[in-house]
């Protein structure tokens, strides 16, 4: 059995979401090939080639994939998809934009959003809000997955390096164009990757807010900045700072949730955090069932003390 994992990168460095479908990829006990497609990108080839589990990584490198768009870079997948049994990518959204289009093409179900290999044709994932586990047993010759990152640990680097391979870049596609993209720039570390993440809710009542009293303990801890989907709406918040069901999933080693009441759809983003601290003036506020420790208070005054206190 031979999977290949699409790859999520820059053009300069891998996605830290690539290094996890990577461990998921090898828990299917098959060989692995990572597939890097951009433009200008052997630097991250190069350094896909130096992780463990990878036996060969395919370079696909030209100006149609120069932005990442589904089209191209699902017909270059499906175009070497003949002799690999899965393929594989990271429930980012790089991988749902890319991969349903892929299992399309094939005409094949996809199973997404796994978070454990049970066997190499059955796997786990989380239905209703991560409140209930789904095991999933496909009978698809080729077996299109997607993987949740927190689920699995990154791929470490190997003390050799997988040969590179060249491989011919689709045509350029008239279905898309690309017009421009917009993209947020932070020094902090990224919301998926970190291991410390401090979010905050509807209690902040302004982006001013927002930003003055999380800003400074996010600082103080090295920690990214996450958000509850009430704050995003409310424009506190970038949309890429969203936690929960309908924005990004989270499991840092601590989360931090301050003012957020716990509403399910925020619970299934950072449930699998390893440690949960909660600051909510509500006792009765659902995430205290789910936190490790809670604090009852203002988050106006207690924010400036823990960062005082830091």
């Amino acid at each position: 059995m031979t999977t290949l994992v699409v790859a999520e990168h820059d053009d300069r460095a891998l996605a830290d979401a690539t290094r996890r479908a990577l461990a998921a990829a090898g828990e299917l006990g098959a060989e692995v090939h990572l597939l890097v497609a951009g433009k200008d990108c052997r630097a991250a080839a190069e350094a896909a080639a130096g992780l463990a589990g990878v036996a060969k990584v395919l370079l696909a490198d030209g100006d149609a994939l120069a932005h990442h768009l589904a089209e191209p870079l699902a017909a270059l997948v499906v175009s070497l998809a003949a002799p690999y049994d899965a393929l594989l990518a990271p429930a980012t959204t790089f991988g749902k934009n890319v991969m349903p289009r892929v299992a399309a093409l094939l005409d094949v179900m996809q199973v997404s959003d796994i978070t454990r290999v049970v066997a190499p044709d059955t796997f786990e994932r989380p239905i209703y809000a991560g409140n209930a586990i789904e095991t999933v047993k496909t009978s698809d010759a080729k077996k299109v997955i997607t993987v949740r990152g927190s689920a699995f640990k990154a791929a470490a680097a190997a003390g050799t390096s997988a040969p590179i391979e060249a491989v011919a870049p689709p045509p350029a596609t008239t279905l898309t164009a690309f017009v421009g993209a917009e993209l947020s720039r932070s020094a902090r570390p990224e919301l998926t990757a970190a291991s410390i993440v401090i979010s905050g809710g509807r209690a902040f009542q302004s982006a001013d807010n927002f930003h003055k009293y999380l800003g400074p303990v996010a600082d103080k801890l090295n920690a990214a900045i996450g958000a509850s989907r009430a704050a995003v709406d409310a424009g506190y918040a970038p949309n890429d700072c969203q936690v929960g069901q309908t924005g990004k999933i989270v499991a840092p080693e601590l989360y931090i949730a301050c003012g957020i009441s716990g509403a399910i759809q925020h619970l299934a983003g950072m449930k699998d955090a390893k440690v949960i601290v909660a600051i909510n003036k509500d006792p009765e506020a659902p995430i205290f069932q789910l936190a490790d420790y809670g604090l009852v208070g203002d988050v106006f005054q207690i924010l400036p003390e823990l960062e005082q206190a830091l």
